[in-house]
């Protein structure tokens, strides 16, 4: 997971949403570590000004699947960026497409200047 731009680690749910609020566009999105469930993670996506979160778990074969709208097929994928390919696409059971990462390295310049 470290290796994605889009990754932010352990920060707390306000955090993310200061930083996609930042962002400003909806269809903004990265991922965080779960604050309640050790050892999965959140996908954050930002539209209409509210951030939805859909956790991302890897099963024990090391394929990774989002919670999703009810009623949607679990859909497993052997990377997360394989994930977030298919989540750039329209009606995928997320509220909006994902399309503009929000990458630590522009946290850490936006907080630079």
């Amino acid at each position: 997971m470290e290796a994605l731009p889009f990754y932010h680690g352990a920060i707390s749910r306000e955090t993310c949403e200061i930083r996609l609020g930042e962002a400003g566009k909806d269809g903004s999105y990265l991922i965080r570590d779960s604050e309640s469930v050790p050892g999965a993670f959140c996908l954050c996506v930002l539209s209409n000004n509210l951030v939805y979160t859909y956790r991302l778990q890897q099963n024990n074969g090391g394929s990774w699947a989002a919670e999703t709208a009810p009623g949607q097929q679990k859909r497993l994928f052997r990377k997360v960026k394989n994930l977030i390919s298919a989540f750039e696409k329209p009606n995928q059971g997320i509220a909006i497409p994902l399309l503009y990462p929000v990458t630590v390295q522009n946290q850490h310049m936006s907080q630079t200047q």
